[in-house]
């Protein structure tokens, strides 16, 4: 059996514009939660994301999974991420701990600063400055938390706690586990330097890339007085798995390219390039401009997506396995596949890839 936990991971995408469309994707999700828990996958996450019509329609991540948290008994609720700088971390304190507390101490909490100057905009808040919104978010919520029902006060240019209580407090003491997603080597160390545990995925670098930063988030972490050991590292990866790779090519390839061309048009803008390499443009964003079968080829060679069968799923979790994850996410549910397609991939995927 692989080391790796083995999660869940949703952007909640909708092909197709009608009512009834968007809300049979949120009535699949939560049955493929269900199936989930039944199954021993260990979290499911849902990000947040807001006006990406088709792409996500998580704009209220934290509902769903109080949802999900009434159907299920074992499996933990990944906020994958909550936008900090978009709320007050009153707001994030009192939503995150009511969720911990109706689950009865399954959340997983994922924090980020987003990727969209639209949200942004939307949200009245500077895109030059989503660091600093997000670090001085992070800290109030988790102070509002440590304080055990204390009155707290903060203030700054975005946001006011005057000296208040805040509740409910979250069932997990003293709060929630702690995730930063990033893409880039600098938010891997910013995390470090901090000793959260690690949101990544192999999207825009490919798996060798995301590899080498993990191993120095790794030693940031040990720089800093933290155990590595003790910090979790999560890649999430859209993933589908059948009984033969053509099988699996047939069904899952046009829904992955299609989720793939709106991901990284998202995550990266126009004129991205990695500080490193400029190539980490060209990896990101081939699969927008290639031939299906070309972009198949080079996302599979660099496990950016995984469309296998079992023998070759499995050396793919080895390999990432490898690359220093402790935690592996799939999106199993990746643009708008069927929904009994993506529960027979979610069975298949526990009982032969990572029994």
């Amino acid at each position: 059996m692989t080391s790796l936990r083995i999660s869940l991971g949703y952007e909640l995408e909708v092909r197709g514009r009608t009512r009834e469309v968007e809300q049979l994707a949120f009535r699949n999700v939560v049955e493929q939660a269900v199936l989930g828990d039944r199954l021993g996958y260990d979290t499911v996450w849902f990000v947040e994301h807001h006006f990406t019509r088709g792409f996500s329609h998580s704009s209220a991540p934290d509902l769903v999974l109080a949802a999900i948290s009434q159907r299920t008994e074992r499996i933990r609720l990944g906020l994958g991420v909550v936008l900090l700088p978009f709320q007050s971390p009153i707001r994030t304190a009192e939503r995150v701990a009511t969720l911990d507390v109706l689950s009865g101490g399954r959340v997983e909490f994922g924090t980020g600063r987003g990727a969209s100057p639209l949200e942004y905009q939307a949200f009245r808040r500077p895109f030059e400055q989503s660091r600093r919104i997000w670090e001085d978010s992070l800290e109030a919520t988790l102070a509002i938390w440590r304080a055990d029902g204390a009155p707290v006060s903060r203030s700054n240019a975005f946001f006011e706690i005057p000296d208040v209580a805040v509740y409910p407090r979250p069932a997990q003491e003293p709060h929630p586990p702690v995730w930063v997603a990033s893409t880039s080597l600098e938010g891997y160390l910013a995390a470090a330097r901090n000793g959260y545990n690690l949101l990544g995925m192999t999207m825009l670098k490919g798996i060798d890339d995301v590899a080498a930063d993990i191993t120095k988030y790794r030693e940031c972490l040990a720089e800093n007085g933290f155990d590595p050991a003790t910090r979790r590292v999560a890649l999430m990866i859209p993933w589908y798995v059948a009984p033969t790779r053509d099988e699996a090519t047939a069904t899952a390839a046009d829904a992955v390219l299609w989720y793939i061309r709106r991901q990284v048009n998202l995550v990266t803008p126009p004129d991205y390039y990695d500080a490193r390499h400029a190539t980490h443009r060209v990896l990101g964003q081939l699969a927008a401009g290639l031939p299906p079968e070309e972009a198949m080829a080079t996302l599979r060679e660099n496990l950016m997506v995984v469309v296998d069968d079992v023998a070759g799923s499995r050396k793919a979790l080895a390999r990432i396995a490898e690359a220093g994850a402790t935690d592996l996410i799939i999106q199993a549910q990746v643009g708008g596949l069927a929904h009994d397609r993506v529960c027979d991939a979610m069975t298949l995927f526990m009982s032969e890839v990572a029994r």
